[in-house]
């Protein structure tokens, strides 16, 4: 209850500070609409002639692209705001101060900033998400399925993305490592199913780009069983960048020492 307390007044620092200027939400909705049309596009092209990469219909690689987008959405409003700022706080001296405050420092590094100029993904994705389901004549229980599932698939994106961030304590520069995973990450804006064999190889057991979007759309479909691996790796991602991270801690020089 102490964390939940100080994730929400994290939350509304963030957006006191954030609606000083509200026309940038206006902008980051127009932005993420032109995204989403962009990667409407490429579907039509990827369908056209009635094919269906790997078997999957029209309606069902909606679901698959409103879970990037909903990741989208997590990136801009948590993920992309804290933890490319681990590195300014390498490079500031200013992680000091974190480790000094009496939070988990892994936990106010993750959720201190709150940027709302991401929820125009949210609200994009879950439009998409609605009008597939409807398409497809999902209930509520698919619908849960695919929320698990997409929860899963956050963690573990955070986790890689966290992972990545720590290194920073010893390589001071990493920028080009978190743009090469969101790079690899676009990949999860069609179904696994549409890449060649060893893309999909690549794609599920190098970087899990197929649990973050492929796996929620087929836990709505009802197809695939692959729960306690999803679990499980989420789990160890979870733990693998937890781990590291205090690892990455003793390392650590201080700016003051």
């Amino acid at each position: 209850m102490r964390y939940l307390r100080v994730f929400l007044l994290f939350l509304r620092l963030s957006l006191a500070a954030e609606m000083e200027y509200r026309l940038n939400f206006l902008l980051g909705l127009l932005s993420s609409a032109l995204t989403l049309l962009g990667a409407l596009f490429g579907l039509v092209l990827l369908y056209q002639g009635g094919y269906r990469p790997g078997g999957w219909a029209w309606e069902e690689a909606l679901l698959v692209l409103a879970a990037f987008t909903l990741l989208q959405g997590l990136g801009s409003t948590l993920l992309a705001p804290n933890l490319n700022k681990i590195v300014e706080h390498v490079q500031q001296g200013t992680l000091d101060f974190v480790l000094l405050k009496p939070l988990d420092p892994q936990f106010w590094l993750s959720l201190r900033v709150f940027s709302p100029w991401g929820l125009g993904d949210f609200l994009l994705g879950l439009g998409l998400l609605f009008y597939a389901g409807m398409r497809l004549g999902l209930g509520p229980w698919d619908y849960l399925a695919f929320a698990g599932y997409w929860v899963l698939g956050a963690l573990m994106l955070y986790s890689l993305w966290f992972l990545l961030a720590t290194t920073s304590i010893w390589f001071v520069k990493i920028y080009n490592a978190t743009e090469v995973l969101r790079g690899l990450l676009e990949a999860g804006r069609f179904p696994v199913g549409a890449y060649p064999a060893l893309y999909r190889v690549f794609f599920t057991f190098v970087v899990p780009v197929t649990f973050l979007t492929t796996v929620p759309a087929e836990a709505a479909l009802g197809r695939g069983e692959v729960s306690l691996l999803a679990l499980g790796l989420a789990s160890l991602l979870f733990l693998l960048a937890r781990g590291f991270f205090r690892v990455a801690l003793r390392s650590y020089t201080s700016a003051s020492s």
